[in-house]
């Protein structure tokens, strides 16, 4: 009996024993997760991959995969997904109301607790995701600029020199048409792009910056008085200047009209630089003059932040990825790989290798900037400013009806 006991007393110890025994497996063990990033940026997919590669050397149990939408989809497929519970656990915000919109339907999470955010950026970084208590709804991620891509042998050829003001881009058009040149690669097919890379790239040299905007927002200054009247004429005078065809003119084929000297300039954003980089001929970039008797400010656009879905699965890792961006590591592994063009908004100084980007930063020296005319409060207005602008360049109607149409929606 003795031995009996002995026995069940030792089976008994050791099945206590098994389960301690396997309890720190249990516990060190990790389980993979994948998380998926949605982007407006088509263009970037091989770009952000390196800089998602980077981040997993961190995180190594952690996968994130970009998956962009067509750009004029973007807002339209997002909405779509969110609404369905099936949107991307990360995400690209559109800066003001546009991002502010979907923050206020509870789709994009409160940000503002994550580590760095609120003392790594300066205030005006922060302002276009921003509530008007001061929640955050993402966390900064590029700025982009506006200019005007030149081809510089073409220019030296013909002894030509970078314009001071408005009129003497149109006597340099004018000058490169009678020469047998194509002066201007922009087209009107997409729409989009001559709103906003042309159109909201010259408007501040027209109407002034941000202290100007806020009296056209609040309804005290009009949007069909004189200085907006001009702007759309100015719109209407390059149009001849334009590609033969203009109207059916892709944003690509605009890419390509300039990337084979077909066409001697091209105003566009600086996240186009990358496209031209092994491009057959010198070229750089200046800024859309202003008319005689203005000062030339920039369009210099808080183009994208990035967010992270409420109802993501994996919020914890989402957020992690988010503080790791509020870092001088996680900017700089950002910078270093993001496509040249795209500008850093985080306070730590970061060093660009690319040329081009610092040719593109060069253009704000000296002067003053803000950003696309309708994203902080006049949103509303993107649909019917593109049409006025697509319109009067088309010889449709004229420049003060161009800016009454959009005044008359104010």
């Amino acid at each position: 009996m003795k031995r009996l006991n002995v026995v069940l007393v030792s089976l008994a110890l050791l099945c206590l024993m098994l389960p301690i025994t396997a309890q720190p497996a249990r516990e060190t063990s990790t389980k993979a997760v994948t998380l998926t990033m949605g982007s407006w940026r088509t263009d970037d997919v091989e770009q952000m991959n390196r800089l998602l590669s980077e981040y997993k050397k961190i995180a190594p149990d952690v996968t994130i995969r970009f998956q962009p939408t067509n750009p004029p989809d973007y807002n339209a497929t997002l909405r779509l997904q969110l609404d369905s519970n099936t949107g991307p656990d990360l995400m690209y915000a559109r800066s003001y109301g546009a991002g502010l919109e979907l923050f206020n339907a509870g789709y994009f999470a409160d940000c503002t607790d994550i580590p760095g955010l609120m003392d790594n950026f300066s205030a005006s970084n922060l302002a276009p995701w921003q509530t008007a208590d001061g929640r955050m709804f993402a966390v900064p991620f590029a700025a982009v600029s506006h200019g005007v891509y030149y081809n510089k042998d073409i220019f030296r050829k013909e002894g030509l020199g970078i314009p001071n003001t408005w009129e003497d881009f149109l006597a340099l058009c004018t000058t490169l048409k009678s020469r047998g040149y194509t002066p201007l690669a922009n087209g009107l097919a997409d729409e989009w792009d001559i709103l906003e890379t042309f159109f909201f790239g010259l408007l501040p040299n027209y109407v002034g910056t941000a202290d100007q905007r806020v009296r056209y927002e609040s309804g005290e200054l009009k949007l069909n008085d004189r200085n907006f009247v001009a702007a759309y004429q100015a719109m209407a005078d390059v149009a001849q200047f334009c590609p033969r065809g203009f109207e059916s003119v892709t944003y690509n084929d605009s890419q390509v009209l300039f990337n084979s000297q077909r066409a001697v300039m091209f105003v566009d954003g600086s996240w186009t630089a990358g496209v031209y980089k092994d491009a057959s001929f010198e070229w750089g970039i200046f800024a859309i003059p202003a008319p005689k008797g203005k000062h030339t400010a920039i369009c210099f656009h808080p183009d994208m932040a990035i967010t992270m879905n409420t109802k993501t699965k994996h919020p914890e890792e989402a957020k992690a990825f988010l503080a790791w961006l509020c870092t001088e590591q996680g900017a700089t592994t950002a910078s270093k790989n993001l496509p040249s063009g795209y500008f850093p908004m985080i306070k730590f100084p970061i060093k660009l290798e690319n040329l081009h980007a610092n040719e593109f930063l060069a253009l704000n020296a000296g002067k003053e900037t803000d950003a696309r005319f309708v994203w902080p409060k006049l949103m509303h207005l993107y649909a019917p400013m593109n049409q006025a602008v697509i319109r009067v360049m088309k010889g449709q109607i004229s420049a003060q009806a161009a800016a009454d149409s959009v005044q008359a929606l104010r």
